[in-house]
């Protein structure tokens, strides 16, 4: 018999999909910036990009619903962060454009989906 605890936000795809991008942000980082020192921007990243999952689960446990939306707003803030993060690793040259892309692709379905979320639990709010 297989005992295994699934907590609620891990059923979201949303939350699958900002685990997804943290490995992303992982592989990137553990990859360094060819003996470069690492910018502060990866730092942010790294951290940013935690912020987007940490707070989705969080969220997910709230009663209320202005409650799971405020942390939903929160999550997507740290998807911001994160794409100009990514930003300002392209333009000082450690990053190149075409994998940066790859990690914003997924920061904006990312953005989406929580954008979604966000409408079913308080569509009045958005207005």
């Amino acid at each position: 018999m297989k005992d295994e605890v699934v907590f609620d936000h891990e059923k979201l795809d949303v939350y699958r999909l900002s685990i997804e991008f943290q490995a992303w942000v992982g592989q990137l980082l553990d990859e360094g910036f060819g003996g470069r020192p690492k910018p502060s921007a990866t730092k942010h990243l790294d951290d940013a990009s935690t912020s987007i999952s940490n707070n989705i689960a969080e969220g997910n446990g709230k009663r209320s619903k202005p409650g799971r939306a405020r942390f939903l707003d929160i999550a997507c803030g740290s998807a911001f962060e994160c794409a100009a993060c990514i930003d300002a690793l392209v333009v000082r040259g450690l990053l190149k454009q075409e994998r940066a892309k790859t990690g914003k692709l997924l920061l904006h379905r990312i953005v989406s989906m929580l954008h979604s979320l966000r409408m079913k639990l308080c569509p009045k709010a958005q207005e």
